[in-house]
């Protein structure tokens, strides 16, 4: 894991949201940085990598795919989480809240 996966993680793991995270987890052909199975919603960091234009079409082809099975996605900076890690959670949290009153 990176620098900032291991921020995310820390924040992530403990359930504190009542809903469980995995890590590195596999959905279809793809492997997914933070994934929720009950409220199908991925987490994703991205690293300078991601500015790429060869990343980013992979990223919007991979990342439209995975939204056909219904998942929802959080894509998130390093710089984003690096400069306010405080904003950073809160766009996770706002899409667990919304996606849990989808219920």
């Amino acid at each position: 894991m990176t620098y900032c996966e291991k921020i995310v993680w820390m924040y992530l793991r403990k359930k504190q949201f009542g809903y469980r995270f995995l890590r590195q987890y596999s959905v279809d052909k793809y492997v997914v940085d933070f994934y929720c199975p009950k409220l199908k919603l991925v987490v994703e960091i991205d690293g300078d990598v991601h500015d790429l234009p060869e990343q980013k079409e992979y990223d919007e082809k991979r990342q439209k795919e995975l939204e056909e099975f219904g998942i929802t996605f959080v894509r998130i900076k390093n710089e984003e989480l690096l400069g306010n890690p405080n904003k950073a959670f809160v766009k996770i949290e706002d899409a667990i809240k919304l996606l849990a009153q989808k219920g």
